[in-house]
């Protein structure tokens, strides 16, 4: 996960959610301005990138907002399947 917060903000949103995942703080955009996700207001899209091993972006889902986070799991579950399925990724065994 990416966001334009402060480390120390990203600190307290993990403790508070008890995340299991790292967070990237791009406080000066420079993350998100080369990803292409800054809104008008400057504040980052909630959108997911699907990244192959070699560092290519295979995906983007630009869905974003509630739709997105209401059933994020279920939707990138459905897409590394494809991507799978495609054998753009590797499953795991």
């Amino acid at each position: 996960m990416a966001s334009t917060d402060d480390v120390e903000t990203n600190k307290r949103f993990a403790t508070e959610h008890d995340t299991d995942f790292p967070i990237l703080s791009d406080p000066d955009k420079q993350a998100g301005t080369a990803y292409g996700v800054l809104g008008p207001s400057g504040r980052a899209r909630r959108w997911t990138f699907y990244v192959g091993g070699d560092g290519k972006i295979l995906h983007i889902e630009k869905a974003g907002g509630p739709a997105q986070t209401a059933n994020a799991g279920e939707t990138m579950a459905a897409k590394l399947e494809e991507l799978a399925v495609k054998g753009l990724i590797k499953r795991k065994k």
